[in-house]
């Protein structure tokens, strides 16, 4: 395996910087690594060879020329294939927009260009992002790079499946309850979901608008930190971003210790059902935490419990809404449009060979939580206690200053273990949605591996709205502690995959 594959992208950058080494070089070798194992992990929907190329050498003409350029110029990047591309197919992972190639950038893929980043290619998913384990893509699933026989994660399989094979060493994500927090866990890599509201939803394809948040997807917290600075900030085309200056997260990842820090342990999160092992590995980092300075508590959030149901509430009332825009009238895919159909057979004929399974369960479910009737009772109901859950967290700030658990009750299952069980599947995401449901940030950090099955474990560090710095300046602490004692990247740890590691 080439060595520049193995490099974080900030130091990548600083050689690209330096000109010791050259944005094509880079890209070639991560494009050489893609066409070398990719065949056999299925990370990427599209590869635009050529397209990458060329723009590495866009960037290396500007440095030659003296152009002072941000710290991940040069450096490639996968895109979660539900960011709009000019001139690349975005599909969402379903056959409803197989072929569609967009007139426009969203607007992070436009800061990331702007940035200097090269972009690889597009990421596979599950269908419109939903699901726990990309087994739902009308395009296959993704395979996890530690075992080809167990899922990477999802909704973000592909991104995060992408970096822990050393295919990428930087990738876009979207986290709606746990897209991108649940993957990094169980591939070991890092993923962060900003506070909503930080990152910018123009351009992206919308799942659950009031849950969606993009955010980074790295092998490490400083790289995690620099992508997430590059595309954070509010946008004009996007009015539910904040118009707040974002963190200084860069400078808390680069933080030693959190001394000082009021950690609080989230009871609610790690009791039956829980993988012991999983359960093993978080205890362990707590106490590299308390080694680290911090004082640890033990915090109830009562309402978390409830988090799981009520967002199976919100979450498919909102696709059902915005879903009903795949109509065979305007884009997308057209089935049976031959002249002798009414468009309502048409619509009818459309969505039903556009959308999978899964698509079509949430639809169903989100239109009835939304009729005449049952609003009430079902979302409603739902919508009252993502308030509760809201509260839970306000009052853990008043004694913590972030909040852990695990990220997943698990490690990485097999590959149709839960696809014919939907409920298994869901909880998944017990963790992670409380966040969503908040608001508020949160992140996922590799803490060791399962002694039963040699997967990655995570741990989940989630902070208060604005305050995403507190969980890059805890996450570096956790990764410092973590290569110290093994005296390596967890990473490292990996099985051999394509070359030697």
């Amino acid at each position: 395996m080439n060595e520049l594959v193995t490099l974080t992208a900030a130091e990548l950058g600083e050689r690209i910087a330096a000109r010791q080494i050259s944005s094509e070089e880079v890209t070639q070798a991560h494009l050489d690594r893609i066409d070398e194992v990719d065949g056999d992990i299925r990370a990427f929907l599209l590869v635009d060879h050529d397209g990458a190329l060329d723009a590495a050498r866009r960037i290396d003409a500007r440095i030659a020329r003296g152009e002072r350029l941000g710290p991940l110029a040069g450096v490639p990047l996968a895109v979660k294939d539900l960011f709009c591309t000019e001139g690349l197919a975005t599909t969402a992972a379903s056959r409803m927009l197989e072929g569609w190639i967009p007139p426009y950038d969203s607007t992070i893929v436009a800061r990331c260009k702007d940035a200097g980043m090269v972009i690889l290619g597009k990421t596979n998913l599950d269908e419109f992002a939903m699901g726990s384990s990309t087994e739902t893509s009308a395009f296959g699933p993704t395979h996890n790079p530690w075992d080809l026989e167990r899922v990477p994660g999802g909704s973000g399989g592909g991104s995060a499946a992408s970096l822990a094979s050393f295919q990428a060493p930087l990738a876009l994500g979207t986290d709606t309850g746990g897209s991108i927090r649940q993957p990094g866990a169980v591939t070991g890599t890092v993923g962060i979901k900003p506070t909503y509201g930080s990152t910018s939803r123009y351009g992206v394809i919308a799942m659950a608008s009031s849950l969606d948040t993009p955010g980074p997807c790295a092998r490490t917290v400083l790289d995690a930190a620099l992508l997430h600075e590059a595309m954070a900030g509010h946008d004009a085309m996007d009015q539910t971003t904040i118009d707040q200056p974002t963190p200084a997260i860069v400078e808390a990842a680069r933080k030693t210790d959190v001394s000082g820090m009021r950690v609080g342990v989230v009871s609610e999160l790690a009791g039956d059902g829980y993988d012991p092992q999983v359960v093993a590995r978080f205890r362990e980092a707590v106490e590299m935490l308390t080694d680290g300075g911090a004082e640890v508590v033990e915090v109830s959030c009562p309402h978390f419990d409830l988090a799981l149901p009520a967002y199976y509430l919100i979450q498919p009332a909102e696709v059902s809404s915005n879903l009903a825009r795949y109509d065979a009238m305007r884009y997308g895919l057209r089935v049976d449009d031959d002249g002798e159909h009414s468009a309502e057979q048409v619509m009818r004929a459309t969505r039903g060979a556009g959308f999978g399974a899964e698509a079509k369960r949430r639809i169903i479910l989100g239109t009835y939580a939304l009729s005449a009737g049952y609003y009430d009772a079902y979302y409603g109901s739902a919508q009252k206690v993502r308030t509760l859950i809201q509260r839970d967290f306000d009052n853990a700030w008043q004694t913590c200053d972030v909040l852990v658990s695990p990220v997943t009750p698990t490690t990485a299952f097999r590959l149709g273990e839960r696809i014919a069980d939907p409920m298994a599947m869901y909880r998944s995401d017990l963790c992670t949605i409380p966040a969503n449901m908040a608001g508020s940030p949160a992140g996922s950090f590799p803490i060791g591996l399962s002694q039963t099955d040699g997967m990655p474990v995570g741990m989940q560090v989630m902070a208060p709205i604005m305050a995403d710095d507190r969980i890059y300046r805890v996450g570096a602490v956790l990764e410092r502690s973590l290569n110290e004692k093994w005296g390596t990247s967890l990473l490292a740890q990996a099985p051999e995959l394509g070359g030697e590691r």
